[in-house]
Order: C-alpha cells, then structure tokens, then sequence
C-alpha cells in the first residue's frame, strides 16, 4: 500500500491538494476578514462647523448627531472658575523624539457667550497643575472643537476627594453645582483651535463615526471557497482509494508462481 501511496502521480496528487486547502483556507479568512471589517464603525460625513448654540440648550442633554460636531464659540473664559480634570492621559514628546502615554490634567474652563449661558470647554492636557500653560487668556477668544456629551457622574463622589479647582469628570450636573451662577449648556467642547492661540497640549477627539451594514456577499464567498476546499479532500480520498482498490485487484489477478511437484519414490 505505502509502494501505492508513494507512486509518482498520486504524489503529485498529495502535493496538488495541499496547496488547493492552504491556499483556499487563506482566501476563505481573507473574505471573512472583509465581512467582519464590515460591520464596524467607519467615519462619518464632517459637516462645516457651527456655532455652537445651535446644538446646545440649557437644561437639555447633546446626543444624536451632534455629538462629535465640529463648533465654534466666542466668547471671553472665566478664569476664575477654571477646573483640572484629574487623571487625563496624553501623547506627549518623550526623550529621542518618542511619543509616551503621560498623566495629567485637562484645563476645563467656562467660556462666556454674548447671551450670558456658559460653555464649558477643554482648553488641553497639562502635565501639572502648576503648569504656565493654566493660565487664561483675557479679553475675547473664538473657539473651534468638537461638541462632546457630558461625562458619566460615577466619579462624583471621587471629585470631593480631589483638591479644590480639581474635578474627575466633565460633567454638566456636577458643574451646575460648582459653578452655580452660570447657566451652564450641556455637553462641553474640546478645542481643536483658538484665536489667539493656545499654549497648551491639544486633547485629542475623534470625528464622528456610524456603524457599517455587514456585506452578507462576503461572508458567502469565504464558505465557498472551504467548500471548495472540502471537496478537494472528497476528491483526494476517491483518487486515492480508487487507486489502493485497484492495486489489490492487480495483486490478486497476477499469476501465482508454480508448486515445484513432489518427487516420485520408486
């Protein structure tokens, strides 16, 4: 049987469905990755920026699509009222010109509208609290970001254990409280540019994102091609027991050499 096995054509068999399965294994995962990519998030269209009370209330939530708008506010900021969110991670410049993860602060300061509300805005990221960068521009600013919806209130709790100035959420309910003058619109904005410009570390925030519909034809065409791959192996076993039955049947059919005959006593 091994002498079967080994004959020049059905190795040229075994080698020919080897390649047939890897490579239809690797075009069948090749399509299922093109499925599975699919169905994920893709970038969504990026309209021109708006002014950002036309996507912002006092006292009603941001949600839909405008979250992750791109806005733009003018405005003077409140220095005084200025907050660190605690705890904020940034790319910054590491020795021989790396990027590091590094620990910080956002600078969250109210901006002041012509009407009086007030937006909170996330000026950038900050090493330390005593950073220069902290300080506040005076006079008018115009600001250009990206609209974000207020933080979840779990750290609440957490901020009262934090320094005063130093918050661990953007959040509106939790500012409504530590800036009670203010009538604060929801959501806060993360500036991307400032007229004048800014010194401090820009946040980074993503553009707006949708879900992806999964393309069914993809998935279909990676089961063909194991499919395909199966009925390789079908074929294989057919040449190959065809080819051991047909051994056998040859063995059986060729002549048995003759019993020499028994010698004749006298």
């Amino acid at each position: 049987m091994l002498r079967t096995l080994l004959a020049p054509r059905l190795v040229a068999l075994h080698l020919l469905v080897i390649g047939v399965l890897v490579s239809f294994t690797f075009l069948g995962r090749w399509q299922l990755g093109v499925f599975e990519a699919s169905g994920g998030p893709r970038r969504a269209p990026d309209p021109a920026p708006v002014a950002v009370t036309e996507l912002t209330r006092v006292g009603q939530h941001v949600g839909g699509t405008a979250i992750s708008r791109r806005v733009t506010a003018t405005g003077t900021y409140d220095a005084a009222n200025q907050l660190l969110v605690a705890d904020r991670v940034a790319d910054v410049a590491a020795p021989g010109g790396r990027a590091a993860r590094g620990s910080g602060f956002w600078l969250l300061t109210p901006l002041r509208l012509a009407d009086g509300t007030v937006v909170p805005v996330v000026r950038g990221w900050v090493p330390a609290a005593a950073d220069p960068a902290t300080a506040v521009p005076e006079g008018t600013v115009t600001v250009t970001g990206r609209l974000r919806p207020a933080e979840q209130t779990d750290d609440v709790m957490r901020s009262g254990n934090l320094p005063r100035g130093q918050v661990a959420t953007v959040s509106t309910a939790e500012l409504i409280n530590v800036w009670p003058d203010a009538r604060v619109r929801d959501g806060f904005v993360v500036a991307t540019a400032q007229e004048p410009p800014s010194r401090v570390t820009p946040v980074a925030v993503s553009a707006p994102t949708e879900g992806g519909g999964f393309t069914w034809r993809n998935l279909a065409y990676a089961l063909q091609w194991w499919i395909f791959a199966l009925f390789a192996v079908y074929m294989w076993f057919h040449f190959v027991r065809d080819a051991l039955r047909g051994q056998r049947e040859r063995e059986r059919e060729a002549p048995q050499p003759a019993e020499p005959a028994a010698p004749v006593e006298a």
